[in-house]
This record gives C-alpha cells, sequence and structure tokens, in this order.
C-alpha cells in the first residue's frame, strides 16, 4: 500500500485513480472552499492541511511514499499571465519542493500544464533541479487525456520522481 500526500488537492483526481489501487491518502492541501467542501463530503477521515505555504507546521508522517500535487496552472497557461515564479501560484512550484524535502517520500508526482515547459522564470528547470540536488532522477512526459478514455483535448506535464 502506498501512503501519500496530495497538496493542491483540487477535487482530488489523484485519489479517485489511485482508490483501486489501494493506495492510502494521508493528508490533502487544499485552500479553495468549493473543493475543500468536495475532499470533507468524499474523505473525512482525511485532514485538509489547507495552506500548502505553511508545511513547516504540518503533522509528521513517518514512512510516507508519496508527495503528489500540481500548482495551480494559471501561471504557466495561455490563458493566464504567464508570469511563471514571479506569480505567487506559480511560486508555489518551490513551495512544493519544501514539502517534498520535509517528508523526503520514495516518489514524487507533479503535474501542470505544457506552458510551464517554456515558462521564462524557468520553473520546470528550478524543480528539476531541486528534485535532483535532494536525491531524485527524474522523468518528464506529456499525456493528452484524450487518449486515455477522456473525451476531451487536455495535455499536462507530469514530473514523476524516485529518490535515489
Amino acid at each position: 500500500m502506498m501512503r501519500y500526500i496530495s497538496v493542491c488537492s483540487g477535487i482530488e483526481a489523484a485519489t479517485v485513480a489511485w482508490h483501486p489501487l489501494g493506495w492510502e491518502p494521508v493528508a490533502f492541501s487544499e485552500i479553495e472552499k468549493f473543493p475543500s467542501a468536495v475532499l470533507e463530503h468524499h474523505y473525512p477521515n482525511v485532514p485538509n492541511l489547507g495552506d500548502m505555504t505553511k508545511f513547516k507546521g504540518w503533522p509528521d508522517y513517518p514512512g510516507l511514499d508519496l508527495v503528489v500535487g500540481g500548482c495551480p496552472c494559471q501561471s504557466f497557461s495561455v490563458a493566464g499571465l504567464r508570469q511563471g515564479l514571479k506569480d505567487p501560484r506559480g511560486n508555489l512550484t518551490l513551495v512544493f519542493l519544501g514539502i517534498v524535502d520535509r517528508y523526503k517520500p520514495r516518489w514524487v508526482v507533479y503535474e501542470n500544464v505544457p506552458g510551464i515547459i517554456s515558462d521564462k522564470t524557468k520553473a520546470l528547470n528550478s524543480l528539476f533541479d531541486g528534485l535532483e540536488d535532494l536525491g531524485y532522477i527524474c522523468d518528464i512526459e506529456i499525456l493528452d487525456a484524450q487518449f486515455h478514455g477522456v473525451p476531451q483535448r487536455r495535455r499536462r506535464v507530469f514530473i514523476c520522481a524516485e529518490h535515489v
């Protein structure tokens, strides 16, 4: 069984996908009202730790297997202003690294829009370099939902990392 923390959880697609595998969320981190209500309704026994920038005050979770998340995409999206790390939402990518450093899981999964690849503030480079500095090897893949049973074109960048 894999135990994980999900940050920028939204309504928690990762848990829906991983539940049939027997994977167990130990905590979520979501600040928006509606997604937080959805999490409380579907996962009443999983704490929502709230603001991910306050991770240093979060409980310890020894033996955590995975940290998963995808910071808000507006700072990297063509629909947003593309401010990258200069946008507080984009800067959460670096906070994500801090969470990985604190919990030191064996695995990391990070998801965002393809705009993170061409981001002029080099958020993707910072994420890769940070993960490698923490002892992870990384891989990147762009997946499109239309090729995985979802009736829409929805391309996303996935970074998977394993601690070595």
